[in-house]
This record gives structure tokens, C-alpha cells and sequence, in this order.
């Protein structure tokens, strides 16, 4: 693995450890906010209605939005990137035709969610990294299913059947971290919009989970 795809592992666990250090407090305060603070925004600290701003034509995630709404974005943006980066190394290594297939399917998903969920953060305010404002803070983080720079690196260097079971295992821990975070997100969050996407990202990578672990079994 090259050394920029190095720093771009790194970068990408960092920013899930800063999210992590916030998670908790996050979801504390969105799990606690009942019918009395019904108005309240968590992610903003004032009104809902500052969340609403834009017209609804121009806010990409309209309504009131909370902490766990803002977590969710921040932590499932590097965690796509990781995964994005993941399928496009299947690109002439893979040789299962499945595994080409939900390789592209990844990124051909991943990539615009991505680009979704940093249009909510800019339209509510919010940084894309949640380790803005928060220095110091630089520690590995295996959370949520994200790989490891070893792990990257073991599966950069595999080929054909060997790259198929590693993208399929890897794949299948990743995915299973992002449906943790998506089944959070429906429980504790507030913004329909966010919600909505939670729920397909529950869907689809279940549905993807499937797949890969018929592939193990057969391959």
C-alpha cells in the first residue's frame, strides 16, 4: 500500500475515534429528549425551526435534526470512504464474478450517499469530521467495523480466490458495522430524511451480507 493510501487509513480511523469520543453523550441526549423537549435541537443548541432556514427545496434534510442525527453523518462518511475504498481494489484482483459485481454495486451506492450526507451537515451546520475542535485526540479505532492499515494492506496484496474470501470477510464485518450504526440512527435520531437513509443502509447491506457469506460458503 502506498504511503498516501496509508495516511488515508489513518485518517479515515481518526475520524470514527473522534465521532466515538462524542457518541455516547450524543446519543445520551437524544435518547432523554421526550415530549418536553419536542422543539428542541440537540445538533444546535437552539429552536427547531433554525434547523429550517433553507426552503424546503434547498435543504437537502429539512426539519429538525438531533445530536445522533449529526453522529451518524459524521461516522458513516469515513466509513463509506473506507468501504469505497475497498471495492475499488477488487479491480484486478477479484476473480469471483459476484464478488465484481457487489464491488461495483458498493461504490456505485456508497458514493453518492456520501456526498448526501456531507449536504446535510453543511445545510445544519455542521463540520464533516467530528474531530474539528476536538486536537490532540489521535488513537486507532477498530470501532464499527472499519479495517485496520494491516488489514488494508493484507488485502491490497491478495489475488484471485485469496482477494475474493479476504473482500468477502472484510466486506462482511464492515458491513455489519455500518448496519449498527443505520439501526442507531432509526432508534435515536430525529430528521426524517436522515432516518430514511438509515433504513436503506439497514436494507441493502443486509441484503449484501447475504451474498457475501454464500460466497464464503462456496468458495
Amino acid at each position: 500500500m502506498t504511503a498516501d493510501k496509508h495516511a488515508q487509513s489513518r485518517r479515515l480511523r481518526r475520524r470514527l475515534t473522534m465521532v466515538g469520543a462524542i457518541t455516547a453523550g450524543g446519543l445520551l441526549l437524544a435518547a432523554c429528549g421526550g415530549d418536553d423537549m419536542e422543539g428542541m435541537d440537540h445538533g444546535s443548541g437552539n429552536s427547531a425551526s433554525a434547523t429550517s432556514s433553507q426552503t424546503a427545496g434547498d435543504n437537502p434534510a429539512p426539519g429538525a435534526f438531533n445530536d445522533a442525527d449529526v453522529t451518524f453523518a459524521q461516522m458513516m462518511i469515513p466509513h463509506h470512504e473506507q468501504a469505497l475504498e475497498m471495492a475499488k481494489l477488487a479491480d484486478g484482483r477479484a476473480s469471483d464474478v459476484e464478488s465484481k459485481t457487489l464491488a461495483a454495486d458498493i461504490e456505485k451506492a456508497q458514493d453518492p450517499e456520501i456526498q448526501t450526507m456531507k449536504s446535510w451537515l453543511k445545510a445544519w451546520g455542521k463540520p464533516e469530521s467530528a474531530e474539528e475542535g476536538m486536537p490532540g485526540m489521535d488513537h486507532e479505532s477498530g470501532m464499527s467495523g472499519m479495517m485496520s492499515d494491516e488489514d488494508m494492506q493484507k488485502l491490497e496484496t491478495a489475488k484471485s480466490t485469496e482477494f475474493d474470501r479476504m473482500f468477502a470477510e472484510m466486506m462482511t464485518e464492515h458491513h455489519k458495522g455500518a448496519i449498527t450504526m443505520a439501526e442507531d440512527e432509526q432508534k435515536n435520531g430525529r430528521n426524517a430524511t436522515a432516518k430514511k437513509l438509515a433504513a436503506d443502509v439497514v436494507k441493502t447491506q443486509s441484503a449484501e451480507v447475504e451474498k457475501f457469506e454464500k460466497i464464503l460458503d462456496r468458495l
